[in-house]
């Protein structure tokens, strides 16, 4: 038992010490960016534990939700700036690269921007200069502050092919190459990117390479694949995040973890998904952890966050950046979707703010410097 008890005060030690001595931003300098999505709160001062955790922790920042097109650009003519602004200043104030999510999305977007006074579907002509003056003005607004943009989100079914969005009924198939070219044009300096989930899924990720071959053959300016990673403990294995990476690498783009977290709750659905339509009603066998997370799902977590950066590091480089979508526990998304109330844990940081012993694999897995 002393030897148990000198183990466990000896790890517990090693632990706080690679915290003090050791950022994750600090751990993975030369391979890539470490980054978090923000909410308001987080940008704005109201949160202090989240704000210490995102200056000491992080040197690249998304917005959840304040830069999408139902918050900033809700009425015809009438733009909203104002937390976008805020979000903006914070990143400058920080020195951390700053990212804008997102200018094309079937989702978050508001009806009028698809239809006419009477409620009918736009012309193509009609929605593209809509499209158009959005891409020019929110990008144009942050011309060389923000330096990276999740051009087109999501525009791809689970089977590859295309999803049958607004965007794509009114427009045709050529509205991302059109959508790229705006945001190009506003701000040429900008690293423009193709954002979705589950792409480590053999079917959705030919459909997102062969959309990248087109694009790029084409002479698009398309410069990273984003990867969300929602992922869960047993999927998508080591292999198939190796596979992803190397495929998209192979056609010339860079490849970004943007939305980084790992669910621990029962899938409820038949298939993973990371589609935000997905509506489940509430079931306590859903919820298995209200009363928190038993030790051993702690270590799972662990191990689970340890291999994955492994598998991003295996890439340093061609991976520039892994952001996670959220700081802490207590604000991540994953408590509400897709069965709203339940209580997820799928970051690095609980709901006190406080590291996890995720945090500390996720450190040790760095790629060893030479001193």
């Amino acid at each position: 038992m002393r030897g148990f008890l000198y183990f466990a005060v000896a790890f517990m030690a090693v632990a706080a010490n690679a915290q003090n001595q050791s950022s994750l931003k600090d751990a993975y300098n030369g391979c890539f960016l470490v980054g978090a999505a923000l909410n308001p709160g987080e940008f704005t001062g109201e949160n202090q534990p989240a704000d210490a955790i995102i200056k000491a922790q992080f040197n690249a920042i998304s917005p959840e939700n304040v830069l999408k097109w139902e918050r900033v650009h809700p009425q015809p003519g009438t733009y909203d700036f104002a937390l976008a602004d805020k979000y903006v200043e914070f990143g400058e104030q920080n020195h951390m690269f700053i990212i804008g999510h997102n200018l094309v999305w079937h989702s978050q977007v508001p009806k009028w921007v698809f239809e006419d006074a009477n409620g009918n579907p736009v012309s193509r002509k009609v929605l593209l200069q809509r499209m158009r003056d959005h891409i020019n003005t929110v990008v144009g607004r942050y011309k060389g502050r923000i330096k990276g943009w999740d051009v087109v989100n999501e525009a791809l079914n689970e089977d590859g092919t295309l999803r049958q969005s607004p965007w794509l009924k009114i427009i045709g198939d050529d509205y991302m190459e059109k959508a790229f070219r705006f945001a190009h044009k506003a701000d040429p300096q900008a690293q423009l990117y193709y954002n979705d989930y589950s792409l480590e899924s053999e079917a959705k990720r030919k459909g997102a390479l062969e959309l990248v071959r087109k694009l790029k053959a084409k002479g698009v300016p398309i410069t990273a694949v984003g990867l969300q990673d929602h992922v869960s403990l047993d999927w998508p294995t080591a292999d198939q995040i190796d596979t992803t990476i190397t495929q998209f690498g192979e056609l010339g783009v860079k490849v970004m973890i943007t939305e980084l977290d790992v669910d621990l709750l029962p899938w409820p659905a038949s298939n993973h998904t990371a589609d935000v339509a997905l509506k489940v009603a509430s079931d306590p066998k859903l919820n298995p952890y209200a009363d928190g997370l038993p030790e051993q799902v702690q270590q799972q977590l662990a191990k689970r966050y340890a291999d994955l950066f492994g598998a991003y590091a295996k890439h340093c480089g061609l991976v520039t950046r892994v952001t996670f979508w959220g700081v802490t526990d207590k604000d991540s998304w994953k408590n509400d979707w897709p069965v709203r109330g339940r209580m997820n844990y799928p970051l690095l940081f609980d709901r006190s703010a406080q590291p996890k012993p995720a945090f500390d694999t996720v450190i040790q897995s760095a790629p060893k410097r030479a001193p």
